[in-house]
């Protein structure tokens, strides 16, 4: 329904010059016309004119006739009608009045009679029939907004801050049962310790980034088996990024990977007193930048990989330098952001290995060139569906002729799916290319896909469900390995610096090579301290 709407005149601002125009009627006349029209002009210029003069009065200011919205010629500043003040609690019609002598207690002009009695129109909010009409003109009730449940897990770590950098220390003490420690077919069972430090850096500064993870443990045994089993790990990775202007960075980072071969791995010698420990260290450093939607980058790698001697049962020593070697590399993306979440990329990586030594204590020449090319996405859909995935194909050529190229699917990424509040579900696949010393075997390709998926019952006790595959094939040998592993987990988070954990999982693995699979139960019950 429409209601019609008085017009309120401007507040004149300044007189113009006076401009001459007949008016036949008298000024007693004009001055009751005036009345009867409530015309918004409070004084006339009232003289007798002359015979020969006609009578002046000033004209209407400019935009005269303009209400609160529309076009004001004389680009002055609006001054809305002050609200009526509201009246006594008791009732008291005068309680308002202003005192005498008060110059706003004098007589209203017509104009202002005239606007008293007109009454604004009313009309009611739509959609809130509980709430009072509103006068038309004035602004409507602002809806308070509810209190968003703040996003925060109160378990979360809460860090330590110093300077513009976060530290997140924790560490994990773990005792277990693993039924077969040496994975063999025949292996036999024993309890196992683990100690397992950690530690996450992030920075908050407002341009620039760096970012790192340090994760370690050390695992022994008891009883002590022949070899030992007693092994050390640690993997950690480091990543920086410079801005130099505006669509310009400079990418770096650096990582380190120390650990031992696998107990049932055919690159380990007879006779081992303990596993060997091999470390590997490099560093990438790059250049991107970005042309509108489109990030280009160029990136190069360098890596060191170093093995320990091996210690026999018979107290000798066996070298290992023939596996020795150094890798260089370089990396090309390109990607396009077709929304501000996704972004397909496709991504040419080169490299070359130069062992220490040309030829190995087989007799064959490892130095190699290959070559990997893929094609990725990265997602952010909402914080529903975030992370990076990618697959493509690898190759790789030896010096040695007797040597068959490598080559094959590979993948690699991490993607994570948030399919309600209380469930998440993470997909991660990686692919490696490993040297073998071997004879006649050019190398190794792993290829590894696992799901976790992880629902919280209550904010304090988290339940997991963990699978994964991996597919170990020996280029230039009919061994094929295909690794499986499924578990289950809980997670009972006492406080945000204390938690619970309990694991069990069994891995088992089918080799096309006789008397290499085996199967294995694990159990484990851990305490977390985290800050």
């Amino acid at each position: 329904m429409c209601s019609a709407v008085s017009a309120l005149a401007q507040t004149r601002t300044a007189t113009p010059p006076p401009t001459t125009i007949f008016d036949p009627l008298s000024p007693d006349q004009a001055d009751k016309r005036a009345q009867k029209k409530s015309l918004p002009y409070e004084k006339f210029e009232q003289r007798p004119p002359a015979k020969s003069e006609t009578t002046t009065f000033a004209p209407p200011p400019p935009a005269s006739g303009a209400g609160r919205t529309g076009f004001d010629s004389s680009n002055a500043r609006k001054t809305l009608a002050p609200k009526p003040k509201p009246k006594s609690s008791k009732g008291d019609e005068h309680a308002n009045d202003i005192a005498p002598g008060n110059p706003a207690a004098a007589p209203k002009s017509v104009y202002q009679q005239s606007a008293a009695a007109t009454a604004k129109p009313l009309y009611a909010m739509a959609g809130q029939p509980n709430q009072p009409p509103v006068e038309l003109g004035s602004q409507p009730p602002v809806r308070k907004k509810k209190r968003k449940r703040g996003e925060t897990d109160p378990y979360d770590p809460l860090g330590i801050r110093s300077g513009g950098l976060l530290y997140y220390p924790a560490i994990e003490l773990i005792g277990g049962y693993d039924s077969n420690p040496s994975r063999t077919p025949n292996g036999s069972g024993g309890t196992f310790y683990t100690v397992a430090p950690e530690l996450r850096v992030r920075s908050d500064w407002g341009r620039h980034e760096f970012k790192a993870d340090l994760r370690s443990s050390y695992n022994w045994y008891d009883p002590a088996g022949t070899p030992s089993l007693d092994r050390p790990f640690f993997n950690g990775t480091a990543d920086g990024r410079i801005d130099v202007i505006d669509g310009t960075r400079i990418d770096l980072a650096a990582r380190t990977l120390v650990s031992t071969d696998n107990p049932n791995s055919p690159n380990l010698q007879a006779g081992l007193a303990k596993l060997p420990i091999f470390a590997n260290v490099g560093g990438t450093a790059g250049l991107g930048q970005k042309f509108n939607r489109f990030d280009l980058s160029l990136k190069g790698t360098v890596d060191r990989t170093v093995y320990q001697s091996s210690q026999l049962t018979d107290g000798t020593t066996a070298s290992n330098d023939d596996r020795n070697f150094n890798q260089y590399g370089g990396i090309l993306r390109g990607g396009y952001e077709m929304t501000p979440g996704v972004m397909p990329y496709v991504e040419i990586e080169a490299d070359q290995r130069v062992h220490d030594l040309p030829v190995d204590f087989s007799g064959f020449r490892r130095d190699s060139r290959g070559w990997t090319a893929m094609v990725g996405s990265t997602f952010e859909l909402s914080r529903m569906l975030t992370g990076d995935i990618a697959g493509g194909w690898t190759q790789r050529r030896y010096d040695d002729p007797r040597l068959e190229t490598l080559k094959g699917f590979v993948g690699k990424g991490s993607l994570t799916w948030t399919a309600t509040p209380l469930t998440t579900a993470k997909l991660s696949a990686a692919s490696t290319v490993g040297e073998s010393n071997q004879p006649g075997v050019s190398g190794v390709l792993y290829n590894d896909a696992g799901l976790q998926v992880d629902h919280a019952f209550r904010l304090w006790l988290i339940g997991t469900l963990k699978a994964g595959i991996g597919l170990d094939n020996y280029v230039g040998s009919p061994r094929t390995d295909h690794r499986y592993y499924l578990g289950g987990g809980l997670t009972y988070k006492l406080n945000r610096f204390t938690q619970v954990k309990g694991e069990v999982r069994h891995e088992w693995l089918n080799s096309t090579e006789p008397g290499n699979n085996y199967a294995a139960n694990v159990f484990l019950l851990g305490l977390r301290l985290q800050y």
